[in-house]
């Protein structure tokens, strides 16, 4: 994963982990778990940060990779 250098880029990373922090404090609130056993649920604070990494994870899943330089390739078969 490379350092985004653009606002769109930014946009892309920064928005799934917002919306998914957002959705895991929602099932925090709304489902939780109400006796504290339940590890994730129980908290709000952990149940935003599973939700915000669920989201930055999910979002990078969809991420198309850019293909390789000629030169790095050349470089791979050389040394074979």
């Amino acid at each position: 994963m490379e350092f985004p250098s653009s606002v769109k880029e930014w946009r892309k990373l920064i928005l799934p982990v917002l919306l998914g922090g957002a959705l895991g404090y929602a099932y925090y609130y709304f489902i939780g778990c109400v006796s504290g056993t339940c590890p994730i649920t129980s908290n709000p604070w952990v149940s935003t940060i599973y939700g915000a990494v669920m989201g930055l994870l999910l979002s990078q899943s969809f991420t198309k990779k850019q293909p390789q330089q000629e030169g790095s390739q050349n470089r791979k078969e050389q040394e074979s």
